[in-house]
């Protein structure tokens, strides 16, 4: 099933972990309907812009998932309103170019330089939500202590 024109959604309920530990992570029609939302409102104008594959790291995580690797209690990748995006897994463009894209063009929740170094995030977590109001925060993901930390950017 596409999501948007780049989209599959098979790509974006892909997990390793839940493969690997026997984790049924298949979404329920409201869930899929927000990957829909964040495929063709993030993801795709992302895609079309930049013209090059573009990878996700994680999409849809279910909260057995989501609890396996360690995520938030209150992700917003359980709901299908989020996606990491990590574009150097094809080596075409950056993550940090996918970060500024975002952040200047497209109307988002949460967008998240997720740690890296100052040129670079590793990854750039983005959230979206289509019957809500989106926040626009911007946010820096970092490490204190063994613990993440998020700053204001």
């Amino acid at each position: 099933m596409k999501l948007s024109k780049n989209l599959t959604l098979s790509e974006a309920v892909k997990s390793i972990t839940a493969e690997r530990l026997g984790i049924d992570n298949t979404p329920n029609d409201q869930e899929i309907n927000n990957l829909k939302s964040i495929a063709e409102n993030i993801f795709q104008p992302m895609r079309d812009h930049f013209g090059v594959p573009i990878g996700i790291s994680s999409g849809f995580r279910c909260k057995k998932l989501n609890t396996a690797i360690g995520g938030s209690k209150t992700s917003q990748h359980m709901s299908g309103n989020a996606l990491d995006i990590d574009a150097d897994m094809y080596g075409k463009i950056t993550n940090k170019q996918i970060f500024d894209y975002i952040r200047d063009n497209l109307d988002f929740d949460q967008l998240i330089w997720e740690f890296g170094n100052d040129e670079n995030p590793s990854w750039v977590h983005v959230s979206y939500k289509h019957n809500d109001k989106n926040r626009k925060r911007v946010l820096k993901a970092y490490r204190l202590n063994g613990e993440t930390r998020y700053k204001v950017i």
